[in-house]
Formats: C-alpha cells, sequence, structure tokens
C-alpha cells in the first residue's frame, strides 16, 4: 500500500503541473447541468492523464471519476475515485482556488485520500494506514474549539436559504467562508481553519477527504447523521466527530 500512496502523490502533482501548463491555452469550456455548472477540455485531458498513468501501472484496478461518466463502485475491488479539477468556475475566472483530487479504495475501503491545491502548492494527504500531512507538517487530530470561536464553510446559496438550518448554525459561531469548491473548503476543515463544511455535492468531491478527515477526527456524514451512499449527490458534511452532537442541533 505504500509504493501505490507513494505512486499517487507523485501523480497529483504531475496532474497539477499538467494542468498549469494547458491552463493559459484557448481552452474549451461547456456547460453541463446549468449555466454555472461549466466543464473545459483541461478538466477532461486532466482526468485522462490521470487514467492513462493509473492504469499503466495497475491495470487490473478500476476508476470512479468525475467526467465522461466514468463509473465504477466503490465497492467492487481497487477503485480510484478522480476529481481532476474541483472548483472550475474558480479555475475559469481566477485562476486558483481548485484543486486536484484522488481517493482510493479496496472493497469499499478507504486507503488512502489526497487533496492538491495546484496554485498554492499544497498536498494534503494520508488517511487509512498513513498519517496525515499538509506537504510536510504532519496534521494533528482535532483540538476542541467553541462554536462562538469558529469559522463555518458552506455552499453560499445554501446558507442564504437557511436550508436545514445553516444560516442558524453560522449565526452561533464567528461567521461563514465560502470558497467555491469542496476540495479547498474541506482541506481547511481539516487543517483547522475551518470548524465544518456543508454542502450538496458528489462522491468525487467529498471522497478524499472523508477518508483523510477519518485519521484525525472527522466524519463525512449526510445531515441526518448517515454515511453517505458513495454514488450519487447528497447534502453532506464534514465535522468533528465530538462536535457532531453540537451542530446538529441547529441542521433540523
Amino acid at each position: 500500500m505504500k509504493t501505490k500512496f507513494t505512486f499517487a502523490k507523485e501523480l497529483i502533482r504531475q496532474a497539477g503541473q499538467f494542468v498549469k501548463e494547458h491552463m493559459t491555452d484557448s481552452y474549451q469550456i461547456e456547460e453541463k447541468t446549468r449555466f454555472d455548472d461549466l466543464v473545459t477540455s483541461v478538466d477532461k485531458a486532466t482526468q485522462d492523464f490521470l487514467i492513462q498513468h493509473i492504469l499503466e501501472k495497475y491495470p487490473d484496478d478500476h476508476i470512479f471519476a468525475e467526467e465522461n461518466n466514468v463509473r465504477h463502485p466503490i465497492s467492487d475491488g481497487h477503485v480510484w475515485v478522480l476529481d481532476p479539477i474541483d472548483g472550475t468556475v474558480n479555475f475559469i475566472v481566477q485562476d486558483e482556488q481548485f484543486a486536484i483530487m484522488i481517493a482510493y479504495f479496496e472493497d469499499g475501503v478507504g486507503q488512502f485520500g489526497l487533496i492538491y491545491d495546484v496554485m498554492t502548492d499544497t498536498l494534503f494527504s494520508g488517511g487509512g494506514p498513513f498519517d496525515v500531512y499538509a506537504n510536510e507538517k504532519k496534521l494533528a487530530p482535532y483540538k476542541d474549539t467553541p462554536l462562538e470561536l469558529s469559522l463555518i464553510g458552506s455552499n453560499a446559496s445554501m446558507f442564504a436559504k437557511n436550508y436545514h438550518g445553516i444560516h442558524d448554525l453560522v449565526d452561533k459561531t464567528l461567521g461563514i467562508r465560502v470558497y467555491g469548491g469542496a476540495g479547498i473548503s474541506m482541506s481547511k476543515v481539516l487543517s483547522g481553519k475551518l470548524l465544518a463544511y456543508i454542502s450538496y455535492i458528489q462522491p468525487w468531491d467529498y471522497a478524499a477527504a472523508m477518508i483523510i478527515g477519518e485519521k484525525i477526527g472527522y466524519r463525512l456524514l449526510t445531515l441526518d447523521g448517515q454515511a453517505p451512499d458513495m454514488t450519487t449527490r447528497q447534502t453532506v458534511m464534514l465535522v468533528p466527530v465530538s462536535k457532531l452532537e453540537t451542530i446538529q442541533k441547529y441542521l433540523t
């Protein structure tokens, strides 16, 4: 497993370099479900880059990825979950605040996750048998912090509409932060800069953070406290286990 984890860390940085080399190209932008749900030719090319290298190294493994309907059940065998560019709108408009994410499962059990903030060159990695690091800094388990001294990350629309009491929860804290991408947001939870993150997202958006977070005192759950189904888009939260009961009091 250590060899595969080392390979994944090297590959995700190579993919980041691939993105940097192509982000100034005249790339194509397409709408998926609506005008603000976008994919670029760089997203697709980066996913192809990742898949090619994984299957060259591990031809018997499987892929579950965001683009081009590449799907394989996470519970079935050795499965890599890929998000080639998480935060595509940020990538298009800001040239920053986007991430590449990889998660690896064996028979449904998460072995490691990686979240790579491309433009700051910060790699969050670990989970399963591996300690959690941000580059060379080992991340400590969650240290209890009162709500009134914490920040919450959330989908902006869900916060504005007080979806399931998210606004009520934020009112008990120092405020909300919106970064426009699940990977960047959840990396800030893992590093202690946010208490929790809540959004309506897909398995490739949360798989890496779910595996990493479990190693240092966090859980990725639906708002009613259930494990996500790992197949569909769901409203989920990444929260400290020790704060789950407190947070759920506000999430009606």
